[in-house]
């Protein structure tokens, strides 16, 4: 397991590259977002996919999964972006939320049988330098916050998470409030989860 540390406001392109090509082979990287450090594969990679949602203990068939874009271009080759729901998000990306959209069927088999998909774009250097360098979604989901230290100290997070991921990204300490949620499936969008996000 490698610990990167890299300046948020500059990150390191050798270092994403790396980390990127980690999981273009199928690896697991822990990276800073605007809100929690999470767990991240290539949204393309369903093995990944399923690797972490064993570390989660979660089933991808019964769990919202999400994926980190680089930019709103993006998000329309994997769901269904309507003008209303491309305002909003213009409105508020980047930023500390997750809209669930209608998914494409370009995702992988673990986003089969489920009809939506959560978005990200965190406000975030290293995030977005990170989808960037991979060239495709990242899949993503929070380091579980259920002891303090070891989700937002970096260095305690790789000793935590040693024999498990191959990466983690020491972009500082990270924080502890989760982003807010919202439901872009119906006519009105609706705050399902309320978080570091406030429109």
């Amino acid at each position: 397991m490698k610990l990167l540390k890299v300046f948020p406001d500059n990150p390191n392109e050798r270092y994403m590259e790396l980390a990127a090509d980690v999981m273009r082979r199928g690896g697991i990287v822990i990276y800073p977002t605007d809100t929690l450090y999470a767990l991240g594969c290539d949204a393309l990679n369903n093995n990944a996919i399923e690797r972490i949602c064993k570390l989660k203990g979660i089933r991808s068939d019964r769990t919202n999964l999400s994926i980190i874009c680089e930019n709103l271009s993006e998000v329309a080759k994997y769901t269904r972006l309507e003008n209303a729901n491309f305002r909003l998000l213009k409105e508020n990306l980047p930023g500390p939320f997750t809209f669930i959209l209608p998914a494409l069927s370009k995702l992988p088999k673990a986003f089969k049988g489920r009809k939506t998909v959560g978005v990200r774009i965190p406000d975030n250097p290293i995030a977005l330098a990170l989808v960037a360098a991979l060239g495709n979604p990242i899949m993503t989901t929070s380091v579980p916050v259920d002891d303090y230290d070891y989700a937002v100290e970096p260095e305690l997070i790789a000793e935590r998470y040693e024999d498990e991921v191959e990466v983690v990204i020491d972009g500082g300490t990270g924080g502890t409030e989760p982003s807010t949620v919202v439901d872009c499936t119906a006519d009105e969008p609706e705050i399902i989860r309320q978080g570091e996000g406030r429109f």
